[in-house]
C-alpha cells in the first residue's frame, strides 16, 4: 500500500508508525503528522486516506476482490502477492470456524521493520467500554529474517518462518477488573477456596494435618506461613483475598475431633466433624457458585 501511494522507501518505516496511531488519533492529526514532520507529499497522503479507511466487512473474500480491481494495486506485484497470502489466510479461518472473528483492516500498520507478512491485533468485543478503553489485548506478524539476524550459521543457510504474539496481560487484567466491580464482584488474586486458621498458640502441625486431608479432597487450601498468627490477622487477610471459608482449630475443635467452618462474607459459623468435613466443605463450595 505504501509503495503504490508513492512513499519513498527511506519513509516506510516512519509513515508506518503514523498510521499505527489511527486507532487512538483521528486521521487529521496523523496526516499533519506525516506532512508536516515527516515531509510526506500531501498529494501521497491524500492517496493513503483512501486505503486506510477501508476493511473487510463481512465477506474477507469479496473485499480482496475489490482490491485487486483497484487501480494501484491491481498494478503492483508485491501488492497482489499479500492479497493472495490474504485470501489464504482468510480460507483458513473458514476451516478453523473463525470467519467471523476476523476483518482485514488497511488501517493496521507497524512502525517496525522487521516484519516480513501478515501482522495481526485482536481486540475485545462485546465487553462495553471497558473493552473499548483499553484498545487492543494482543498483537504480532510474521518475521522470517529475524531469528537468521542473530545466527550467522541460520542466516546462510536461508529464512526460518516465523510468526510471533505478545499479549497484554495488563489490559486484559484491567477489563477483567471493571467487569467484577460493575457486577458488584470482589476481584480476587487468589485461588484459595479454603484458609485454615488457629485459634490458639503452637497449632502449626495440626493446621498441617488439616491442609493435607484438603489437599487430598482436591480443595485449594492455605494457611499462615507464621507459627503462632493472630486470628484477626487470619480473617483479615481472608477478607483481604476474598478467600469464601476459614477452618477454625483450637484445642477444644481438636479434642471433640471437629472443625469451625466460617463463612468469611457473612461471618456465620458452624462447628463440623472432621469425618464429614470434606463433603461439607464440597458442598458450600458448590453453593457459592
Amino acid at each position: 500500500m505504501m509503495e503504490v501511494c508513492g512513499v519513498e522507501k527511506d519513509k516506510f518505516r516512519t509513515i508506518c508508525s503514523s498510521i499505527d496511531k489511527l486507532d487512538k488519533t483521528p486521521w487529521d492529526e496523523v496526516r499533519a503528522e506525516m506532512v508536516g514532520q515527516k515531509g510526506l507529499d500531501p498529494a501521497v497522503a491524500d492517496r493513503i486516506q483512501t486505503y486506510v479507511v477501508m476493511k473487510s466487512q463481512g465477506d474477507a473474500n469479496a473485499f480482496i476482490d475489490q482490491l485487486r480491481n483497484d487501480p494501484l494495486l491491481s498494478k503492483s506485484p508485491t501488492g497482489l502477492e499479500a492479497l493472495d497470502q490474504m485470501r489464504q489466510l482468510m480460507s483458513l479461518c473458514g476451516c478453523y470456524g473463525i470467519s467471523e472473528f476476523v476483518s482485514f483492516d488497511l488501517s493496521l500498520a507497524r512502525g517496525l521493520d522487521y516484519y516480513t507478512g501478515t501482522i495481526f491485533e485482536a481486540t475485545l468485543q462485546g465487553e462495553g467500554n471497558a473493552a473499548e478503553s483499553v484498545g487492543s489485548i494482543a498483537g504480532g506478524g510474521r518475521y522470517d529474517d529475524l531469528v537468521g539476524s542473530f545466527d550467522p550459521k541460520v542466516s546462510r543457510s536461508g529464512k526460518i518462518p516465523c510468526v510471533g504474539v505478545s499479549v497484554g496481560i495488563e489490559r486484559i487484567f484491567a477489563v477483567m477488573e471493571a467487569k467484577l466491580l460493575k457486577e458488584k464482584e470482589k476481584v480476587r488474586t487468589t485461588k484459595t477456596q479454603v484458609y485454615v486458621a488457629s485459634a490458639q498458640k503452637n497449632l502449626m502441625e495440626e493446621r498441617a494435618k488439616l491442609c493435607r486431608d484438603l489437599y487430598l479432597a482436591g480443595i485449594k487450601t492455605e494457611q499462615s506461613f507464621k507459627m503462632n498468627p493472630k486470628m484477626l490477622d487470619q480473617l483479615q487477610y481472608c477478607e483481604s483475598y476474598g478467600i469464601p471459608f476459614a477452618l477454625v482449630l483450637g484445642e477444644s475443635e481438636i479434642q471433640n475431633k471437629v472443625v469451625k467452618l466460617r463463612d468469611i462474607t457473612t461471618r456465620a459459623e458452624e462447628l463440623i466433624p472432621r469425618d464429614s468435613l470434606i463433603e461439607t466443605i464440597r458442598r458450600k463450595l458448590q453453593e457459592t457458585q
